[in-house]
């Protein structure tokens, strides 16, 4: 079962055209993934696309569709940190929550649209075990001025 998954979730991101990026090294004293339990804690991850970080604030230099580029970069490290930590991606039963950040001004009310950047991914790329529950809050700003940062809970065999 576990191969016919691995193999599932490879073909969706061959499918999907994602290869995923090399898991980012921690910016300051933390590490990028605990395991407790059968449940794995990642801590936030930065946007990154095409090796840059996107940085800014949505509703005063950069908009809605660039939040939720920015959110699906922060998943697909997510992933990549998940394929880190736990070998492959076939040991990934459930993504369990994400807590997405967004930096934003005060009259900025889209963070529940700029999360799903990231939310439509999971879905796409683990199917069902992608569904999960979410916060998506606003920050004035964030670690090396980034647009969006998003941390994870997930279970795992």
């Amino acid at each position: 079962m576990k191969d016919i998954f691995m193999d599932e979730v490879e073909k969706r991101l061959s499918d999907l055209g994602i290869i995923l990026p090399t898991a980012a090294a921690p910016v300051a004293a933390y590490v990028p993934a605990v395991e407790a339990g059968n449940m794995l804690f990642i801590s936030g991850q930065l946007p990154y696309i095409d090796g840059e970080l996107q940085t800014g604030k949505c509703g005063v230099d950069r908009d809605l569709s660039d939040g939720q580029a920015a959110a699906r970069a922060c998943a697909l490290m997510l992933t990549a940190q998940m394929k880190a930590a736990l070998g492959n991606l076939s040991r990934v039963t459930q993504i369990v929550k994400l807590g997405v950040f967004v930096a934003s001004c005060d009259d900025f009310t889209d963070q529940p649209k700029v999360a799903n950047g990231a939310s439509d991914l999971m879905v796409e790329i683990f199917g069902d075990a992608g569904q999960h529950a979410r916060s998506a809050v606003s920050v004035p700003v964030l670690p090396l001025n980034a647009l969006v940062e998003i941390d994870a809970i997930l279970s795992f065999e």
